[in-house]
């Protein structure tokens, strides 16, 4: 069976301007705009190219969406889950086992606290752990490789590949990295 590649993406930052708007329709923030491009640059440059994108349906997740699929490389099907807004590790981890088992590889895009404890989780070890534990900031993108089914994707099962946070790539593409 194929290597499975997990992509989980924090929403890029959003705007806190209007107080009087709901926090599921909180659009992006200049700052995340300009963080969202950096990534799709980086997800061009790197051929990270997910096969399925499962995002939350709050305007942030969306508008994140947006601005990194000029970078994703093909047209990747995308939903939409209501499941995904707030929701916990646990909640996101049966999200993916629902993934079928032919697609080789997942980018869920979600909130905080949930997408960074979903990677503490599924992470058996690495060099990044404590860099993941202490901050996962917004549109910060956690890489993770696994043997096996979708359904067999459970705590410790799966191999930390790359954490990689917009400020590391914009130093990096400034630096001709």
């Amino acid at each position: 069976m194929p290597i499975k590649h997990l992509f989980l993406l924090r929403h890029a930052k959003s705007s806190w301007d209007d107080p009087t708007l709901a926090d599921h329709d909180r659009p992006l923030a200049p700052r995340g705009r300009r963080a969202a491009k950096v990534m799709a640059e980086h997800l061009g440059r790197k051929g990270i190219a997910p096969e399925l994108v499962v995002c939350s349906p709050a305007r942030r997740t969306r508008e994140t969406l947006a601005r990194i699929e000029p970078g994703l490389g093909r047209n990747p099907d995308v939903r939409i889950d209501s499941e995904l807004y707030a929701a916990s590790a646990a909640a996101l981890l049966e999200v993916l086992h629902e993934v079928p088992d032919e697609v080789e590889s997942v980018m869920l895009i979600g909130h905080n606290p949930g997408i960074q404890d979903l990677a503490l989780s599924l992470a058996r070890g690495g060099h990044e752990i404590p860099r993941l534990r202490s901050k996962f900031p917004t549109a910060a993108l956690v890489t993770l490789e696994l043997n096996g089914t979708w359904r067999e994707l459970a705590p410790g099962s799966a191999e930390l590949v790359s954490f990689v946070k917009p400020k590391e790539v914009s130093r990096g593409a400034a630096a001709g990295a």
